[in-house]
C-alpha cells in the first residue's frame, strides 16, 4: 500500500509571512497524522524561507509516523539529520536559492559523493532516498550509491498529464520497473494532486510512498484540512 507523507513546508511559508505562530507548524504536523496521514515530511533550506532547523527539532520527538527530512547534503544539512535522526531522508539536489525542486540528481557524475552521504546516514540507521529523474540510467546508478529508495521527481509527469496521461506516465514506469528491477524502494513527488495521483498509483502500484505538500495546503483552503487528508488518502489507497 502506498503511504501519504504530508510536506508541510507551505503551512511554515504562510506562518513566516506575518511572523508569530500563525499557523502553528508543530500542531499542523499532528493534526495531519491525527487526520491519517502516514509520514510527515519537511525541506528545511538554508535561508529557512518556509521551515526552520528550530521546527525540525521541534517536531522531530512529536511525531508518531515516519518523520522525512529532504533537503541539499550541505554541512548544515548533514549535521540537522544525524542530530535528529529521522526515519528517513531524501537527498535533493536543489540550490541554495531555488524557488522550489526542480530537477533530480544526476547520479552518475555525482556518485561518490551520494554514495559517501548515503553511507554516512545508513550507518546510523536512516534509511536514504535519492530524488532522481523519470530516467532508468539514474536509478541504475543510484542503486551504485548505496540508497535504500529514490523519489520520482514528478513534475514532468503532472505538467503533461492533462494533454495526454500515457505519455506522461511511460517514463516513470519504465524508470520504476529499472529501481524495482534494482532491488530499491520507490517514492514519487513533485505537482502529485487529486487530478493526476490516483492514476500514477494504478499505473505503479509497487510505489512506497508520495510526497505532497503544496497541493494540499491549496485544496485545504477550501476543503478544510481534514476532508483533504482523506481525499488524498482515497486516491492512494485504492487496492
Amino acid at each position: 500500500m502506498t503511504r501519504l507523507s504530508v510536506n508541510i513546508n507551505k503551512i511554515a511559508t504562510i506562518r513566516n509571512a506575518r511572523g508569530g505562530n500563525m499557523p502553528d507548524v508543530t500542531k499542523a504536523a499532528l493534526d495531519c497524522e491525527r487526520f491519517g496521514a502516514e509520514g510527515i515530511t519537511v525541506h528545511p533550506r538554508p535561508d529557512e524561507r518556509h521551515i526552520r532547523y528550530s521546527d525540525v527539532r521541534q517536531i522531530r520527538p512529536l511525531v508518531a509516523t515516519e518523520f522525512n527530512i529532504e533537503g541539499n547534503p550541505i554541512k548544515s544539512f548533514i549535521d540537522l539529520v544525524l542530530e535528529v535522526i529521522p526515519d528517513q531522508v531524501t537527498l535533493v539536489p536543489d540550490a541554495e536559492d531555488a524557488i522550489t525542486s526542480n530537477a533530480g540528481w544526476d547520479t552518475v557524475r555525482h556518485r561518490d559523493f551520494l554514495k559517501e552521504v548515503c553511507t554516512e546516514f545508513r550507518s546510523k540507521g536512516i534509511r536514504t532516498s535519492i530524488f532522481i529523474d523519470p530516467k532508468p540510467e539514474m536509478a541504475e546508478a543510484a542503486a551504485l550509491c548505496g540508497c535504500d529508495r529514490v523519489e520520482l521527481y514528478t513534475e514532468g509527469y503532472a505538467a503533461m498529464y492533462a494533454k495526454d496521461r500515457e505519455a506522461a506516465i511511460a517514463p516513470y514506469l519504465r524508470t520504476a520497473e529499472t529501481v524495482r528491477d534494482c532491488g530499491l524502494g520507490l517514492n514519487a513527488g513533485h505537482d502529485l494532486n487529486l487530478e493526476n495521483l490516483e492514476y500514477f498509483i494504478r499505473t505503479i502500484p509497487w510505489t512506497d510512498e508520495v510526497s505532497i505538500g503544496h497541493a494540499i495546503v491549496c485544496d485545504a483552503l477550501y476543503m478544510g484540512l481534514e476532508q483533504t487528508i482523506r481525499a488524498y488518502l482515497s486516491k492512494v489507497r485504492i487496492f
